[in-house]
């Protein structure tokens, strides 16, 4: 679509392979997707540009949360990189884009399942969801209810994903993934129809046979096309390095965001692997060490007859030095509240006031409580809580990253066999304690975001610009 104000100006379109496919599907509900970096959300925004000429169109683009609409380099700033060059006029206050014609895309979000009952009676011809994975089953069948028109445009849904094997959607789309958990080629973008018979999906390769069968229903067509990092040529012109930040996650996440496979999911073995690491019988002394943080994931328990094995306290220690990290020292016990407090006070003096210490934080009140106590407990150290907002997996994802790669040396020492026999069983060992030390340390000593380590992607994309010329009604094949 070119800008009828500049025709000179650049034009907009899609790049060649998975995003044109995306933009040119016939079916009712297209996903795209797999990889992280492989263009989606600026093919999601694309989408309504067919329709802007027409006064009665409206569209509406969700995320899970409305904190993800406006995050850097999410989907309002990178529409703010597009819909300008067609005429577009930002509403930031209401998250919408009003185009001279009258119509508008509007960005929202399905934060609670209840959150839909806002869209009673709304008739919406275009429903986009930017990462679909983040929305529940019942939210996008609701929302599916909306999807009608008289603005003449056949109303049709488009939605982005990563891969995610405990969603809904990976059994939505599982005829289009094999196996191994990669997409089946040979099958992007092909059409399937389903109707929905007392809550499961009856699928055909037609719309006449599931018509046949059902004939008080309406099939609607489906299809699924995956895309790669390899994909977004622009992006990997512009950030040659993104591909890097990819292969630097752990397996799990390096196998989901980088080669979209729908079916890893994290296993004993997969996160930590004892031969990573490299021990050694010295650490590293005066002006050589960096930054030193102790994190605690604290436990109040003893063992019992009824309770023989609780959750442990765990203090792991580390020392970065020239761009490596050590682990110092293992704190380990099973001890009741009047222990753990003695334990990490009297660990906090062996270690020394050089060495910062942080402490997981809890929810809620009792949590703020706990900090405040170990705060005024610890007076005279460096101590800070740190509030958890990431699953146990995120968290240790930077550190597991790291120990493949081989840049985490562990002191030779007696704790070290339950140093990495309780690395080795993460995520299905029964105690993770240590792991979260871990994690929670490393992440500091290098001074991540509290675990939140995803893959995410905020470039925009650059594209050239043109019109999808037609009525800008897709076609049924």
């Amino acid at each position: 679509m070119t800008n009828n104000n500049n025709p000179e100006q650049t034009k907009i379109s899609p790049q060649a392979g998975p995003q044109t496919t995306f933009l040119s599907s016939p079916a009712d509900i297209c996903i795209f997707g797999g990889s992280a970096g492989s263009g989606k959300t600026y093919s999601l925004l694309m989408e309504p540009l067919r329709h802007i000429s027409n006064s009665g169109f409206g569209a509406v683009i969700f995320r899970r949360t409305s904190v993800q609409v406006r995050s850097e380099g999410g989907l309002w700033d990178t529409s703010e990189t597009l819909y300008p060059h067609v005429g577009g006029d930002p509403k930031q206050t209401v998250l919408s884009w009003d185009f001279p014609s009258g119509a508008s895309v509007k960005f929202a979000h399905l934060e609670y399942d209840k959150t839909v009952l806002d869209w009673q009676g709304s008739q919406i011809a275009l429903i986009c969801f930017d990462e679909l994975t983040h929305f529940s089953q019942k939210q996008f069948f609701y929302m599916l209810s909306r999807n009608r028109s008289i603005c003449g445009v056949r109303p049709y849904i488009r939605a982005t994903t990563n891969p995610d094997a405990d969603s809904w959607l990976a059994k939505f789309i599982s005829w289009w993934i094999g196996k191994d958990g990669f997409p089946i080629q040979e099958r992007s973008g092909m059409l399937r129809w389903f109707v929905r018979v007392n809550d499961e999906f009856m699928w055909a390769d037609n719309e006449k046979e599931l018509t046949e069968l059902y004939p008080d229903t309406v099939p609607k067509s489906v299809t699924f096309i995956p895309a790669k990092l390899a994909d977004n040529k622009i992006l990997e012109e512009k950030n040659p390095d993104y591909r890097a930040n990819l292969l630097a996650l752990d397996h799990v996440e390096r196998d989901r965001l980088l080669y979209g496979n729908w079916k890893v999911r994290p296993s004993a073995g997969m996160y930590f692997q004892r031969e990573w690491f490299e021990i050694v019988d010295s650490l590293p002394r005066g002006k050589k060490r960096g930054k030193q943080i102790r994190h605690w994931d604290l436990a109040a328990t003893e063992p019992s007859v009824s309770n023989p094995d609780p959750d442990w306290t765990s203090g792991v220690r580390l020392i970065e030095s020239e761009g490596e990290v050590y682990v110092a020292d293992v704190r380990h016990v099973q001890r009741k509240p009047a222990g753990v407090q003695e334990t990490i006070l009297h660990t906090a003096s062996a270690d020394g006031v050089e060495t910062r210490i942080t402490m997981e934080q809890e929810p809620g009140s009792s949590g703020k409580i706990s900090i405040d106590y170990y705060a005024r407990l610890l007076s005279g150290y460096d101590f800070h809580g740190v509030a958890a907002t990431k699953a146990k997996t995120l968290r240790a994802g930077p550190v597991s990253a790291a120990s493949e790669n081989g840049l985490i040396k562990v002191l030779r020492a007696d704790w070290n066999d339950a140093f990495f026999n309780e690395l080795e069983g993460f995520p299905d060992g029964k105690h993770d304690d240590i792991v979260d030390g871990l994690s929670g340390a490393y992440n500091s000593i290098v001074g991540n975001s509290y675990g939140d380590y995803t893959g995410q992607q905020a470039v925009a994309q650059e594209s050239t610009i043109p019109s999808f010329g037609g009525n800008h009604n897709i076609p049924r094949m």
